[in-house]
């Protein structure tokens, strides 16, 4: 890699190599323009956190075809589980497929370890011929007038100037509040995920979640795992290790004066989870803050010369039902390439003309998506869903199953006993079908 000089001039500057940033520089270098990717770390993925699954393996498919055959891929994902759980209980819902695209090509997903994922990413934009710059902080954007022309850097001649810049420069995009694009976000809005990577051997893992071969697994967990702190928790199965960790609302976790790594500890303990990781080795700990109100925290996404993309833009889709990011930064980045390729085209570089971004979105379905759930990411953070029903479910599951010779109940004066159990009443549950409706049916 050699090193940029202060008169070099290029058509498209991507900060942050990323998969938003490196699916745009990509794109981008084979429609032949000149494409200067900047990193911060030391490498691609060198700031990530290192467990995900990657949803969406027929994106990068029309990319790089096979793409998995070459990938640091770990395994593909042919059984999700959500988990309700109580202090002592858990109630899940199991699903697992054989059909075709979950456990033949192209596959429905992969759990990745994210340095290795995004360092092999970044190098393909490279084949394509990006130049990739890694270990440079960008500070500020470049002006001429109202419109973007570049970057400000902490090097030696540290200005780069281009006629578009696409910022993926995650969820505290620097970047779009430069621009006047991004407000002052709330602690509501964002929640800071803890992780761990435990090292387990790979027939161990099998064995313990039933897998054969490569397959892979995902399981997601709401309920007493965070205590009365508003998140949820996961676990995903690598190739010899498990990522496991908590999300936590930045908001509960100040009001009730809770240290994430605390609730990582008790997500461990918890009789559900402790007999999955037991025997494993801890190799890796991390933090990283997360988008999770989607729609109603985006950013403007474009200005004269400048485009918004990844977490930076809040595409990160946190329903409850879907967990998926990697999906939708990649396609915010190949769109964000798709305003540039035409904007280089016509010499151009104006909002209007980048305005092509936000159709380049909905014909991807990411602004479709996210307006369509627009109402999920307040519901799931809400106090009942969080705690109230996971206790309901795991109270109303074991009063159901214990067998001590008294008579049987039926289902309903089951459930309405259980109701009143933990407290909630009859109109809440009414309101909340109500809420759930508007989140998820329409």
């Amino acid at each position: 890699m050699t090193a940029t000089n202060g008169s070099e001039h290029f058509d498209v500057i991507v900060v942050g190599a990323g998969p938003a940033g490196s699916a745009a520089a990509l794109l981008a270098a084979r429609a032949g323009l000149k494409v200067i990717l900047i990193e911060r770390g030391e490498y691609p993925g060198a700031k990530n956190v290192s467990g995900a699954v990657f949803y969406g393996s027929t994106i990068l498919n029309q990319l790089i075809p096979e793409w998995w055959e070459q990938a640091p891929v770990e395994r593909h994902v042919c059984r999700r589980e959500l988990v309700l759980m109580s202090p002592t209980t858990s109630v899940s819902l199991d699903f697992r497929s054989a059909a075709e695209g979950y456990v033949q090509p192209p596959y429905n997903g992969f759990t990745v370890l994210r340095p290795k994922f995004d360092r092999w990413f970044a190098a393909q934009a490279e084949a394509a011929g990006a130049f990739l710059l890694t270990s440079t902080v960008v500070d500020d954007l470049l002006w001429d007038g109202p419109q973007v022309v570049g970057v400000k850097t902490r090097r030696d001649e540290g200005d780069i100037r281009g006629d578009v810049v696409i910022a993926c420069d995650g969820v505290n995009s620097w970047l779009a509040r430069k621009a006047g694009l991004q407000r002052e976000l709330h602690t509501h809005e964002l929640s800071l995920g803890v992780k761990e990577v435990i090292g387990l051997d790979e027939g161990l893992i099998r064995q313990r979640f039933q897998l054969a071969g490569d397959e892979g697994m995902a399981l997601e967990y709401v309920g007493a795992v965070t205590e009365a702190v508003h998140g949820g928790a996961f676990l995903y199965t690598n190739r010899n290790s498990l990522s496991l960790g908590v999300l936590a609302q930045l908001s509960s976790l100040v009001e009730h004066k809770k240290r994430p790594y605390d609730l990582l500890e008790t997500f461990k303990a918890h009789p559900a989870v402790a007999p999955l990781v037991r025997g494993g080795t801890l190799r890796e700990y991390s933090a990283h803050l997360i988008p999770e109100s989607g729609w109603n925290m985006m950013p403007a996404l474009f200005s004269d010369g400048l485009m918004v993309a990844g977490d930076a833009a809040a595409f990160c889709l946190a329903t409850g039902i879907y967990i998926e990011g990697i999906n939708y930064a990649m396609q915010s980045g190949l769109a964000a390439a798709e305003a540039a390729i035409l904007a280089c085209r016509r010499k151009e570089f104006s909002r209007y003309t980048l305005s092509h971004y936000m159709e380049a979105l909905r014909q991807r379905n990411v602004l479709t998506d996210f307006q369509a759930y627009r109402h999920a990411p307040g519901f799931v953070n809400g106090e009942r869903l969080q705690n109230l029903y996971p206790q309901l479910a795991a109270l109303g599951g074991e009063a159901l199953f214990r067998v001590d010779g008294n008579r049987k109940q039926k289902l309903l004066p089951l459930y309405w006993r259980t109701l009143r159990q933990v407290g909630a009443k009859p109109r809440h549950v009414l309101q909340d079908l109500y809420q759930v409706a508007r989140a998820y049916l329409w």
